[in-house]
């Protein structure tokens, strides 16, 4: 299987893996604009299986997902050195990676990742909580749009990246694959189960994030001696949309410290 993916410009591989049920846009929307004004990176953004464009195939485990991803990095990267950034259920994989081929990898970020608990229901979580509202925003909404079930920030601006970015992968997910995958969640090998990442590592949560929580990604800071553990008020688990300025600046400092390591 080859997993659908875009790629942009030229220079140190950047792989980045998006959350479960979106596609890659949840990760090129809000790295690009990043990126712009960041030379020499070329980034890949893989849908996975079952998301996006890259069908699931027979896959009925994260292992199947995570052997995809190996083979995308084999053929994408092979054995040159890469940075890599997870988002979510992608954070999960990216420390599974970690694990895996260490020395390879040159800086990890990991943007409202997974935290010690894989499943949701033994995750340390805050309830869900609205903090930023403008006037019009839920009245514009159309049927079935599920845009309030995470937002803490409900503003145009939130909603119009939540529409290009998040809810175009959504549509286009094969649930019945994901259900059937998601009852072999975890990895064989399972993050954290090698020696600390002694790399620049990014860990990036939101107070307000109902669905991965905070408290949990505190637990993995021994693992990662060079991580920055940055929690954002006012955002939950789409925090890239809600504090888009803040989630720049922290990826371009954690840019900074990988290309000086």
């Amino acid at each position: 299987m080859a997993l659908h993916h875009v790629s942009f410009g030229e220079g140190v591989p950047v792989l980045s893996l998006h959350g479960w049920t979106p596609d890659h846009r949840l990760m090129s929307g809000c790295l690009e604009p990043v990126f712009a004004d960041v030379p020499g990176y070329r980034r890949l953004y893989p849908d996975l299986p079952g998301m996006g464009q890259t069908p699931a195939g027979a896959i009925d485990s994260s292992d199947g997902i995570m052997a995809e991803v190996r083979a995308f990095v084999d053929e994408q990267i092979r054995d040159e050195p890469f940075l890599l950034i997870g988002e979510s259920y992608g954070g999960y994989l990216a420390r599974g990676l970690i694990a895996e081929r260490s020395e390879q990898i040159l800086g990890l970020a990991l943007v409202c990742p997974i935290g010690t608990a894989l499943m949701h229901a033994d995750r340390t979580v805050p309830e869900h909580a609205v903090l930023r509202t403008e006037p019009g925003v839920l009245e514009s909404l159309t049927e079935g749009e599920d845009f309030t079930d995470l937002a803490v920030v409900q503003t145009a601006a939130a909603l119009e990246a939540y529409r290009s970015d998040v809810a175009t992968g959504l549509a286009a997910a094969d649930i019945e694959a994901l259900d059937r995958i998601q009852k072999n969640w975890a990895l064989s090998i399972a993050p954290e189960s090698g020696p600390a990442y002694a790399r620049p590592t990014l860990i990036v949560c939101g107070r307000q994030d109902s669905v991965t929580g905070f408290e949990d990604q505190y637990a993995l800071l021994p693992h990662y001696p060079r991580a920055t553990y940055a929690v954002l008020d006012v955002a939950g688990h789409n925090l890239q949309l809600e504090q888009p300025e803040l989630f720049a600046a922290l990826i371009r400092e954690w840019l900074q410290r990988a290309s000086e390591a």
